[in-house]
Formats: C-alpha cells, structure tokens, sequence
C-alpha cells in the first residue's frame, strides 16, 4: 500500500503518505506488545496506570470539545438556513382594490344612516 507514491519510493515514504490515523490499522500485535513493554521499562509498573489515566482524561476531553465544536457548527448552520428560508418567503400581498377580504363585514355609516333601533316603525 503506496497510496500514490511511486513504486520506487522507500517504504518509509508510505508512511509519512498514509493518512491520520491509518497508523494504528497498519500495527500489528507485535507492534503494540512491543510498545506497551518499552512504555512499562521507561515509566514502570507504578507509574504507567497514572500516565495511562491521564492521557484517558485528555482524550476523553478532547473528544467532548470536539463535539462541542461540531454541535455548536451544526446550530451555526441551521440558524443560516431558517434564516435564509425566512428571506425567500414572500412577505403577504395587498388585497386587490376593491375586494372584501374574509371577516370584514361592511358597517353603516353613523352620519349618513340612522341606527337601526332609532328608525321609525312603519305605520300599520
């Protein structure tokens, strides 16, 4: 596996091509048993759970500000995205002149037209 390098490149040269984190999936268990008994001789046993412990700590709150930053991303771009539905819907047009909308009912005018209860009774 080159990942586009050419065939003549050293193999070391893969590796600085291979992306982030591929370098776990290309260690073997020969690889970590070695690592982890280098990490057991230079700290010792008293001191390698605590080292252990911390670097779990810094992950784990590296992980939670990731997610932090991502949902607050996320937010961002919804907020973005209403507010630019909000700007291609059309604001209410006026009526047509001279239509009568729903509700409004059309009420006599007090100084041309009598009040119904002050008009006279027809003679009978």
């Amino acid at each position: 596996m080159t990942f586009g390098l050419p065939e003549d490149a050293p193999p070391s040269s893969a590796l600085l091509a291979m992306p982030l984190g591929s370098m776990m999936r290309c260690m073997g268990f020969s690889e970590t048993l070695v690592l982890v008994v280098l990490a057991y001789l230079l700290f010792g046993p008293k001191k390698l759970p605590e080292i252990a412990r911390t670097v779990g700590k810094a992950l784990n709150e590296f992980k939670r500000a990731s997610n932090e930053f991502k949902a607050q991303i996320a937010s961002e771009i919804s907020q973005l995205e209403l507010e630019t539905q909000r700007q291609q819907i059309l604001p209410p047009g006026e009526p047509p002149v001279g239509s009568v909308t729903a509700g409004s009912q059309s009420r006599p005018d007090p100084k041309t037209e009598p009040h119904s209860l002050l008009k006279a009774a027809p003679d009978a």
